[in-house]
């Protein structure tokens, strides 16, 4: 089934499966917009510095499947995974469970199977209605920036998809809140009052700055280092070296301030560098080197995959490109329920040209579409079969000259491109 919030269809099936929710370690539950893959990607390697045994469950995979369920840190593997699905199929009976559902309920089963000392559980859609808040008591909830998307489902205003975003949270529990617009933040604060829920605000509780911006009293770390100062503690960290932008340091803080808001985890601070450095997301501000489409370029360019399709994340990767010192080339497939034109106002400073492309399997806006939502931007409007057409024409339309692309506007899109490029998750 296509996408249907809810959570009734998931209770009764996970009943007949003997509620493995019940059984799952403490978990750590996200939702948000944008940043929630890379928060977890931070805590992730922030946990296992210290040795421990993390769960966890993201989505949309790349390029396979069992990157939504990594168990004790490995990919879950190909039996234990049919075996579960097909114990959720025989127990859905006429529920009919949507695909995302029936991945949840499967994940809840081998989680609960599988020995951790904690589980980090990305919100699918929203939040209140989301397959994943059937969970009863999460230790910790995170809510990442709030932007609008799909406002089909999640409601028209910030409001709104505010209020889906905080309904994962739950008496007894404490959340932790990244930087939030103002609408936003004043639904969370309301639900978390009402429910007697501790907050650890952005700006409040946490805050966390750059370089030459370092607090009051404090060294700035030298180049390379920002800083962190929550209720407890004051770091001076390393960049992450795979997930480069302003907007990864907010994600790393939101990290790092879900680690301060759990203190019997006794994390020390080389762990927090040791995650915080050599966290990985791929398809995120991912650069390709020595890849075949790479050499499909003039020598001495850059290719960049980012997954970001909303206008926050736009404007977050666009900020990075605006220093770049090489002309920047957009490749863009966007599925056909994502609007074009505020994705590519963010880079209509930043970018030279646009090239359409399909987003292969996906109902996507055309080509035509989005090299004519290009040129109403201002930008150089061009279409391209596929994504190697795409870098193809860009080599000829360069004279030679070295350039730097960015595929963007569609995971899926990533993923293609990821695969063609060899990618393989570990």
């Amino acid at each position: 089934r296509a996408i249907d919030l809810g959570l009734d269809r998931m209770r009764r099936v996970l009943a007949r499966l003997g509620d493995p929710q019940r059984g799952l370690p403490p978990i750590i539950h996200v939702a948000g917009t944008n940043g929630k893959g890379s928060v977890i990607a931070f805590l992730r390697a922030i946990l296992e510095a210290t040795g421990r045994r993390v769960h966890v469950y993201t989505s949309p995979h790349l390029v396979d499947f069992r990157e939504r369920i990594r168990l004790a840190g490995r990919l879950v593997e190909p039996e234990p995974l049919i075996a579960a699905l097909d114990a959720v199929s025989a127990a859905g009976g006429r529920d009919g469970l949507t695909f995302f559902e029936a991945t949840t309920a499967a994940a809840f089963l081998l989680f609960a199977r599988t020995p951790a000392d904690v589980l980090l559980l990305e919100v699918g859609l929203g939040g209140r209605l989301d397959a994943t808040n059937v969970i009863a008591d999460p230790r910790l909830c995170i809510i990442t920036p709030i932007a609008r998307d799909h406002e089909t489902f999640l409601g028209g205003t910030l409001s709104e998809i505010a209020r889906e975003k905080a309904g994962i949270l739950k008496p007894g529990t404490t959340a932790v809140v990244g930087p939030q617009p103002e609408e936003a933040a004043a639904v969370i604060r309301r639900q978390a009052a009402r429910l007697s829920v501790p907050l650890r605000l952005a700006g409040e509780d946490f805050t966390w700055g750059e370089e030459s911006a370092a607090p009051a009293g404090g060294d700035d770390g030298g180049p390379g280092r920002w800083w962190f100062r929550g209720r407890t503690r004051r770091l001076l960290l390393p960049r992450p070296a795979a997930l480069p932008g302003a907007h990864q340091l907010a994600n790393a803080a939101l990290a790092l301030a879900a680690v301060e808001a759990l203190p019997e985890l006794e994390v020390p601070p080389q762990a927090m560098e040791a995650g915080i450095r050599w966290a990985r997301w791929p398809g995120r501000l991912q650069r390709l080197d020595r890849s075949p489409l790479t050499r499909l370029l003039p020598p001495g360019s850059v290719l960049w995959v980012d997954g970001g399709h909303n206008e926050a994340a736009a404007r977050a990767v666009a900020a990075v490109f605006a220093r770049q010192d090489r002309p920047v080339e957009l490749v863009l497939g966007m599925l056909a329920n994502r609007p074009i034109a505020p994705f590519l106002g963010a880079f209509r400073r930043v970018a030279r040209s646009v090239y359409g492309v399909p987003v292969p399997g996906h109902q996507a806006h055309s080509p035509a579409m989005i090299a004519t939502a290009a040129s109403r931007q201002g930008l150089a409007g061009l279409m391209a079969a596929d994504v190697a057409g795409a870098l193809t024409q860009i080599a000829a339309r360069s004279g030679g000259r070295p350039v730097c692309v960015l595929v963007t506007g569609s995971l899926y899109l990533v993923g293609e491109v990821l695969a063609a490029a060899g990618y393989s998750p570990a």
